[in-house]
């Protein structure tokens, strides 16, 4: 539910009673991944998806049927062909709903209140609801931040379940990565099998641009378009400037290599050089390839990756550090302008945050959806 954190937070706010319908998990090519939300308020307004279209009337029905009952359900949606146009998927794939009432008597409400908080301010934190198991844990929840062991709410059966729950759970944290875990009813391995779903909300991935050229603005967009926090760098302040890059989150007049050795990046952190010019290219490079974050890639023809590869050779750069490198950037798609040009390097960072090939699925005998390596800029449910 967190993907929907704003929207819901206001509903908080209003004092108003809600229902929240959430991906628990997916299987074959399902069109939304875990995390995913639709929510329904006891007017009847909704927001959010969780199948695309598909599947949203039941779901809709599920919801209104919570807030009545105030009972925490999870439904499996799959194709069917009698009912392919109803509830089926017509994709044909599986998707897991946990359906949890959100009112102003329910035990949880604090903790969601408390998650829906910090995601909608944009600080880090972790919702863990038990989506399988014994009746009386169904619907409640427990709420992770960024201090190790830290933790709100709980699950009221054992204090180990709890505690082992935070510490697993703060492990996803630290990845941004949502998903479900398997633990034992007391906390350990042994025991009655408990599922939880873990959400993670955490703040944009970084998209850094170095270059401020006409290539690069059109980059700026395309990065904010996916979610990403976007920095522009170049050493020359009369390029550098808000009016050429308006969308952009930061412009930074430095060279290239200072900046970064400066600023925070992480595993989610993209680093697009657009410069092409040694003198900014070989410093940041010899620094940007011993980082561990998730792309680095150069603009440049081929003549000037040779030359390029040849220069950060001299300088120590390792052979198996120059494998990181994307250079030339970006996918072959025949781009000419600045945004084909943009397009062609955001094809390339998606494919390989996603595991893509980047060949066309006509023909292909590949899956369209990949499983996820790592997770999206933004909070979850947000395309990276």
């Amino acid at each position: 539910m967190l993907d929907i954190a704003e929207e819901l937070h206001r509903w908080v706010e209003q004092g108003r009673d809600f229902a929240v319908a959430t991906v628990v998990a997916v299987g074959g090519s399902a069109p939304r991944q875990p995390g995913a939300a639709l929510a329904v308020d006891t007017d009847g307004t909704a927001i959010g998806s969780v199948s695309g279209g598909c599947v949203e009337g039941a779901v809709y029905e599920l919801c209104q049927q919570a807030l009545a009952d105030g009972e925490t359900v999870l439904e499996r949606f799959g194709y069917s062909d009698e009912d392919a146009f109803a509830v089926g998927l017509t994709c044909g794939g599986i998707i897991d709903i946990l359906v949890t009432p959100v009112r102003a008597a329910d035990p949880a409400r604090p903790v969601i209140t408390a998650a829906l908080e910090a995601a909608a301010s944009g600080r880090p934190a972790a919702l863990a609801r038990v989506v399988a198991g014994p009746a009386d844990l169904m619907g409640r929840a427990l709420l992770i931040g960024t201090e190790p062991g830290s933790y709100d709410g709980g699950f009221g059966a054992h204090p180990e379940l709890d505690r082992t729950i935070a510490a697993e759970a703060g492990a996803f944290l630290d990845a941004g990565r949502t998903g479900t875990l398997e633990i034992g009813e007391q906390g350990s391995r042994c025991g009655a099998p408990l599922t939880v779903l873990v959400e993670s909300s955490v703040p944009p991935p970084r998209m850094i641009v170095f270059g401020a050229i006409d290539f690069a603005s059109a980059l700026v967009r395309i990065g904010k378009f996916l979610g990403y926090h976007v920095t522009v760098c170049d050493a020359r302040p009369v390029f550098a400037t808000k009016s050429r890059f308006p969308e952009a989150d930061e412009i930074v007049v430095d060279w290239p290599h200072r900046y970064l050795e400066r600023t925070e990046v992480d595993a989610r952190t993209v680093l697009c050089v657009l410069t092409h010019d040694a003198k900014f290219d070989v410093p940041l490079l010899q620094l940007a390839l011993r980082l561990p974050v998730a792309y680095v890639g150069a603009m440049g023809s081929r003549r000037t990756h040779l030359d390029r590869n040849k220069r950060l050779r001299e300088v120590g750069v390792t052979d198996l550090e120059l494998a990181r490198l994307r250079s030339p950037i970006g996918l072959d798609l025949g781009a000419r302008t600045p945004e084909e040009t943009a397009l062609s390097i955001a094809s390339e960072i998606v494919a390989n945050r996603r595991g893509g090939t980047g060949v066309s699925l006509t023909g292909a005998h590949t899956p369209i959806h990949h499983e996820p390596t790592s997770v999206p800029a933004g909070r979850i449910g947000s395309v990276a």
